[in-house]
């Protein structure tokens, strides 16, 4: 299951991967926002982000006007490695290489079609493993306080 979560200035770029997604057959929860009244992006980067803590979701999908702020909400998370992508080959890496578990993407930045091959090639791209998972637990070392050196 796959974690939607967006604010007032994502939320037409959200509703078009919905559209996206349903053609698709691809299952998602949508944690808001439901409306165009202004809100904060962080409320909905952490729900989508509790739902991947908890299991209940997979991955997660984030909107906002540029994909920033929203991104740097969710990277507060917990075991939360989430990217701002506005290519296919950025979705590709972050998926192969650091195991990326939410995208964010800017619906002032990335165009509809885009966001949609973007999403489609993160959904699609698995993490490679081998030399990339020590760099990904030396991520989570960082985020649990840890020192490399």
């Amino acid at each position: 299951m796959l974690a939607l979560g967006s604010d007032h200035a994502g939320l037409p770029l959200k509703r078009e991967i919905m559209g996206f997604l349903d053609e698709n057959g691809i299952e998602y929860k949508d944690f808001g926002t439901y409306t165009e009244d202004s809100c904060d992006y962080a409320v909905f980067a952490e729900r989508v982000c509790l739902a991947i803590q908890s299991g209940e979701c997979e991955q997660g999908v984030l909107c906002c006007g540029t994909g920033v702020g929203i991104s740097m909400a969710a990277n507060k998370m917990r075991g939360i490695r989430c990217v701002v992508c506005t290519d296919c080959y950025s979705a590709k890496m972050s998926r192969e290489h650091n195991n990326a578990n939410v995208l964010a993407m800017g619906s002032r930045v990335v165009g509809a079609e885009l966001a949609k091959m973007i999403v489609d090639t993160f959904l699609k791209t698995g993490f490679l493993g081998g030399r990339h998972e020590r760099r990904v637990q030396q991520i989570m070392a960082l985020e649990r306080g840890e020192t490399l050196q």
